[in-house]
């Protein structure tokens, strides 16, 4: 074990210092290249901060409002039908909008019910099988700047509910439920 401790330790000194001997072999100004590449990172973070500064915002208002726990009772019918649990629901609508937010309610789930019960089950593997949809569209979409998504929203929303099914079937069988 202190072997892959050791190796790990010293890669990215390695790395970097490969970097450096290939770039300076080639002729390449390897500083000037990096200071290059360091003023595109700025630009593109400066590009991503608005559409993400009005996600996080979105999502505050959303849940401090009650608008997430009156969805949660309006969809409870339904979810019901599709054996999905009630306390995992919130974990549902959240999951595709922020993965800070979604982590949050998984902690809540975690601390109510535990980790092994059926609830904390599913929420887990909810997380594992689904993606922050809206997070992912706005930073990446909103760095190279396109604006119409087209059909990527809608197979991006039915691979999520494919996600959100299979997560539930799966630890029915698995776990009873």
């Amino acid at each position: 074990m202190n072997i892959v401790k050791d190796l790990s330790s010293y890669a990215i000194p390695a790395l970097f210092f490969v970097i450096l001997c290939v770039g300076l072999y080639r002729g390449v100004k390897v500083y000037d290249v990096f200071l290059e590449g360091a003023k595109e990172g700025i630009t593109t973070v400066l590009r991503i901060i608005p559409p993400l500064v009005g996600l996080m915002v979105a999502v505050g208002v959303f849940r401090a409002s009650g608008a997430l726990d009156l969805l949660v009772y309006v969809v409870k019918p339904v979810a019901d039908l599709l054996r999905i649990p009630k306390d995992a629901l919130p974990l549902v609508f959240l999951r595709p909008i922020s993965g800070s937010a979604s982590l949050a309610m998984l902690s809540d789930i975690f601390n109510v019910h535990g980790p092994d019960s059926f609830v904390g089950r599913v929420a887990s593997t909810l997380m594992g099988s689904t993606e922050t949809i809206f997070y992912t569209l706005a930073v990446y979409f909103g760095a190279v700047g396109i604006k119409n998504i087209r059909h990527t929203l809608a197979a991006a929303l039915i691979a999520d509910f494919a996600g959100i099914f299979a997560a539930v079937w799966i630890c029915t069988k698995v776990f009873g439920g």
